[in-house]
C-alpha cells in the first residue's frame, strides 16, 4: 500500500527507479504510457526488433515529448549504467531465457512479462537471480502474477486455497484452431483484423488453449497450487457459481483435488456465451477452515456453496501493462516480487492438432500444427515430453498422431542451443523437487 509514497521519496530525492525495457509491443507500450506519468520512474532506454514500432509506440503515449534512448542490443541495454529493472515483454522464450541470465550477471532486477520463458526454465532462472541478489518477477497486470496476489491474500488471512485461475473463452474444437481458422473463431474479418495489426497466430495462442496452459503452469510454479492429471478441463463458470463449481468434486464441484489451478469458460459446451462471464478476469476460491469463519461467510454476505463451507474471490478485469509499474516498484523498492518460481509444478507440453508426418516442422505457440497441454511436471519429465517453449523450428523424427503429446524422442532437438542446455538443467535440478 505504499508503493506510490516510496516512489514519490524517489523522484523527490532525485533518485528515480532506472528501468529498461526489451520488447515494445502492446504489453510494453501500454507500460510506457504510465511510466510517463508515475512519479520516481525513469526509461533508461528500449530495445526492439523492430526500431519504427518504438518510434511509433513513443509518439502514441507521448515520449515524443520525452526521448528516451533505443538501443539495438538488449545485452547492451541490460549492461547500461543506471538501469535498476528490464523488463523483458518479447515473448520468445528463448529471448527471455538469456535476458534474464544477463540480468543476473549484471545485478539487475528482471521483470519476466515473458510467461513463456517462465514455464520453460523459471525455477532455475529465480534460482540464478537469487544467488545473484537480484529480483525475479512475474508482471503484474498480467493474470498470472494477480492470481498470486489472490492466493497471497488467501493464505495471509489464514484461509485454506482450494483453486484458483482465470477465465478464457473456450471450446473444445479450439484446440483445433490455427492462424487461418482464428478470425472465424472470433467472429472477426481476417483482413481487417490484418489491417489492424492484430497477430494471427498470437491471438491463436489465446484461443486454442496454449496460452492457458502456459499461464496455469506459471501460477502452479509460483503457489504450490498443482494441475489436475488431465490438465485443464475449462468447465463453464460465471462468478456468482465459482464457490459451488470450482471446489472438490465430492464436494459437489468439478476439481479433481483441493488445491488446483483450473480456467473457467465464458461460454457453455451449448456454444452460448454466459450472461455473465469471468472472460478477463481472475479468482480464487477458498475453504471456511472452522465453523466460526463458516458463520462470518453468512454475517458479511460472501457468495458460497449451498453448504456455506466455500466462498471465492474474483476480479473481473486485468489490465495488463497499464499495471506493470507495480512490479517494477516492488523489485526495485522492496526487493519483491510479484510471483515467481518457488518449484517446478507445470508444465505446457505440445500436442499434436492433427496428424504429423516425419520430416514435418513445428511452428510453435499459436501456429499449425501443435497447441500447449497443462500437464504435472512429474508426469511431464517422465513422459519425456516436449514443452511447447521449445516445439518451434524442430523437425519430426518419427510421426505423431494428432492429439498425442509431442516427445523430446520425436524431434531432432538440438541439445548445444542454450534454451534447451537451460531447459535441461533445469528438469535435472528440479525433477525430483
Amino acid at each position: 500500500m505504499n508503493l506510490h509514497a516510496l516512489l514519490t521519496a524517489r523522484e523527490q530525492a532525485g533518485q528515480p527507479v532506472g528501468v529498461g525495457l526489451i520488447g515494445a509491443g502492446k504489453f510494453g507500450t501500454m507500460f510506457l504510457s504510465q511510466a510517463l506519468r508515475t512519479p520516481g520512474l525513469r526509461m533508461v532506454g528500449i530495445c526492439d526488433l523492430q526500431p519504427r514500432r518504438v518510434a511509433a509506440a513513443l509518439a502514441e503515449v507521448g515520449f515524443a515529448q520525452a526521448p528516451v534512448p533505443l538501443f539495438e542490443d538488449p545485452m547492451a541495454l541490460i549492461a547500461a549504467g543506471g538501469v535498476d529493472v528490464v523488463i523483458d515483454s518479447t515473448g520468445d522464450p528463448a529471448a527471455g531465457i538469456r535476458h534474464a541470465l544477463a540480468c543476473c550477471e549484471h545485478g539487475k532486477h528482471v521483470v519476466m512479462v515473458n510467461v513463456e520463458a517462465d514455464v520453460l526454465a523459471g525455477p532455475l532462472l529465480r534460482r540464478r537471480a537469487d544467488a545473484a541478489g537480484v529480483v525475479y518477477s512475474l508482471a503484474y497486470g498480467d493474470q498470472p502474477a494477480l492470481i498470486c496476489e489472490q492466493v497471497d491474500w488467501a493464505r495471509a488471512i489464514g484461509l485454506d486455497v482450494v483453486a484458483a485461475g482465470k477465465g478464457t473463452l473456450y471450446m473444445p474444437g479450439f484446440h483445433a484452431s490455427t492462424p487461418d481458422t482464428v478470425w472465424d473463431h472470433y467472429g472477426l474479418d481476417a483482413a481487417r483484423a490484418a489491417a489492424s495489426g492484430m497477430n494471427a497466430k498470437m491471438f491463436n495462442s489465446f484461443l486454442d488453449g496454449t496460452k492457458s496452459a502456459i499461464e496455469m503452469a506459471a501460477v502452479a510454479n509460483a503457489t504450490g497450487l498443482t494441475p489436475a492429471p488431465d490438465g485443464l478441463a475449462f468447465p463453464p463458470c460465471a462468478p456468482e457459481d465459482l464457490a459451488k463449481t470450482l471446489i472438490p468434486a465430492e464436494a459437489g464441484g468439478c476439481l479433481h483435488h483441493a488445491g488446483q489451478v483450473e480456467v473457467v469458460s465464458s461460454r457453455g459446451r451449448d456454444g452460448v456465451d454466459l450472461d455473465r462471464d469471468l472472460r478477463w478476469g481472475v479468482y480464487v476460491t477458498f475453504a471456511a477452515p472452522s465453523d466460526y469463519v463458516k458463520r462470518c461467510f453468512a454475517d458479511y454476505g460472501l457468495i458460497t456453496d449451498a453448504g456455506g463451507d466455500y466462498s471465492a474471490l474474483w476480479r473481473p478485469y486485468h489490465l495488463i501493462g497499464l499495471e506493470l509499474g507495480v512490479s517494477v516498484a516492488s523489485a526495485a523498492l522492496r526487493g519483491e516480487a510479484t510471483g515467481a518460481p518457488t518449484g517446478w509444478r507445470g508444465d505446457a507440453v505440445a500436442v499434436a492438432k492433427r496428424d504429423l508426418a516425419q520430416g514435418e516442422v513445428l511452428d510453435g505457440e499459436g501456429g499449425f500444427t501443435v497447441w500447449g497441454r497443462l500437464m504435472p511436471a512429474a508426469d511431464s519429465l517422465a513422459a519425456g515430453a516436449l514443452p511447447i517453449g521449445l516445439a518451434h523450428g524442430v523437425a519430426l523424427t518419427a510421426p505423431v498422431k494428432a492429439g498425442t503429446v509431442v516427445r523430446w524422442a520425436d524431434v531432432a532437438a538440438d541439445e548445444t542451443d542454450p534454451a534447451v542446455r537451460v531447459r535441461r538443467e533445469m528438469e535435472a535440478a528440479f525433477g525430483a523437487v
